[in-house]
């Protein structure tokens, strides 16, 4: 029975369906409160075991400080850029990996998959003469086909994501070796690929890049706001905005001036941002876009936190894993091209190493190994952190053998992290 009936002779008011149109597409991230209680929300859930990319950022600012004090190069402009330069590859691996660890799964092939498909690249180029842009499609086709076998292995199959990528990580190899040849290695000869990490923008164009980010940031922001606002969620306190666009420009302008500075040593000019760190942040924006405000992010993690309850729930698991080995392997080939763009070259074992290095990097970063926690920042604040472990040994001129157990350590030490806040935050963790 209704308890409050319309009273005879008047028209029902017709249902509002302006939130239930609006609010599935919102991200639940908006509350009320005052900063103050946005920041004793925070500690509160760090208490309860979800400390996200504290501990990274934690080890960042500690490692930066140590080395700083052990290298008088470590803090100087030019080694600066040069740590942009070396943490590009492994942060866009690090990103690719984030979509597959956000299901819980594993893609242990995106390294060999980077070399597999720059080696094609640079033979097509090289050898066929095939012109190069027509030669980074068809290497960015194969990395597509790549996560779309991956993927129909993993979801239709139903192969565990090790094996199936394990199986790739060795018969890549053997693809890469066929492609180049025993002991062949061929050069980078395309300017444009060259520039990527070896060229930088003018001083000017390096503010102007500030300022996008800046403009960006505010009206994704605000067009947030104002979508919760017309579906009647809750919105956090405006300050929360200012606060952020705060520390972007802070931040971002000391970055952009310390790279504005002259780093050149007798002869000539070398001064601007690295060509590699505004596509960089480009992706980075567009899949924390992704991630976070579209239906496949939201099922992403859903299926990451509980893909039974997800299926239950209408959401097709099947389709959107084979998706995310897809992103993966697509953006292991931008890997890639960092990597040949720095290196300048490429042979029989490009990409043979840095997948392990690119787990790390997600996982040091805060991103969860059992899935449905993590972010791309999070990703690439991690690759920061072992690209600041590299440089500031290789600084040291200590062994590489250092520079591995110091790596292997961090990131024993960030896998014990995830599994502790799990285990607090309410999981579980099996044990025989």
């Amino acid at each position: 029975m209704n308890a409050n009936p319309t009273p005879p002779g008047t028209v029902a008011p017709a249902p509002d369906t302006s939130a239930s149109d609006v609010a599935p597409d919102l991200i639940g991230s908006g509350q009320e409160g005052t900063v103050g209680d946005q920041v004793r929300a925070y500690f509160q859930r760090v208490r309860s075991g979800d400390m996200g990319a504290l501990p990274a950022v934690g080890g960042f600012v500690v490692l930066t400080i140590l080395f700083s004090f052990l290298s008088p190069f470590f803090l100087t402009e030019r080694n600066f850029a040069n740590l942009l330069t070396q943490a590009a590859t492994l942060v866009m691996l690090g990103m690719a990996l984030v979509f597959v660890l956000l299901l819980g799964e594993i893609d242990l092939s995106a390294g060999v998959t980077s070399g597999m498909t720059m080696a094609l690249f640079i033979v097509l180029v090289n050898v066929h003469a095939v012109p190069w842009p027509i030669a980074l499609a068809v290497a960015f086709a194969a990395g597509i086909l790549t996560g779309a076998l991956i993927g129909f292995f993993v979801a239709r199959v139903g192969i565990p994501s090790f094996v199936v990528t394990l199986g790739l990580f060795l018969g890549y190899q053997g693809i890469t070796l066929m492609i180049i040849g025993a002991g062949g290695l061929y050069r980078v000869q395309i300017d444009e690929i060259q520039a990527i990490q070896n060229q930088n923008m003018p001083v000017w164009a390096g503010w102007l890049m500030l300022a996008v980010i800046l403009a960006v940031s505010a009206a994704t922001s605000f067009w947030d706001r104002a979508r919760r606002a017309r579906a009647g969620v809750p919105n956090r306190t405006i300050a929360l905005v200012w606060i952020k666009l705060g520390v972007i420009a802070v931040i971002g302008g000391a970055v952009v001036a310390i790279l504005s500075r002259n780093r050149g040593q007798s002869v000539g000019v070398v001064e601007g941002v690295p060509i590699v760190v505004p596509i960089v942040l480009v992706i980075l924006w567009i899949g924390t876009f992704v991630l976070d405000r579209t239906r496949f992010g939201r099922y992403l993690y859903a299926i990451g936190g509980n893909a039974e309850a997800a299926r239950r729930s209408g959401v097709k698991v099947m389709l959107v894993r084979w998706s995310a080995f897809i992103v993966c392997s697509t953006l292991a080939v931008v890997s890639g091209l960092f990597s040949i763009s720095k290196v300048g070259a490429v042979d029989a074992a490009a990409g043979r190493e840095i997948v392990l290095s690119g787990v790390a990097a997600a996982v040091v970063g805060g991103v969860s190994l059992f899935g449905g926690r993590g972010r791309l920042l999070h990703a690439a604040i991690g690759a920061l952190v072992i690209a600041v472990i590299t440089n500031g040994l290789g600084l040291l001129n200590l062994p590489a053998g250092v520079n591995l157990v110091v790596t292997g350590g961090v990131l024993i030490l960030a896998a014990t992290v995830d599994a502790v806040s799990r285990v607090r935050a309410g999981g579980s963790i099996m044990r025989t």
